[in-house]
């Protein structure tokens, strides 16, 4: 997977992102992308954005819409 520089911009890093994606709790089907949640390594659950090339081009902290139901 790559990290693009956009997935940068709320501050989480290529570990952070990657630990999400691998450690997920939701996966949500956009149009042409998919939003994953899951926890940074501090445990802390953050939104990656994944388009159809396996490119993560955004990432922040997790939105309540997001966020499984209970």
């Amino acid at each position: 997977m790559v990290v693009l520089d956009s997935a940068h911009r709320h501050g989480y890093g290529d570990e952070d992102i990657h630990h999400a994606i691998r450690n997920r709790i939701a996966t949500h089907d956009m149009d042409g992308y998919e939003m994953i949640v899951g926890p940074t390594p501090t445990g802390e659950l953050i939104e990656v954005a994944v388009n159809r090339l396996d490119q993560a081009f955004h990432a922040m902290r997790a939105r309540s819409q997001y966020l499984p139901r209970r």
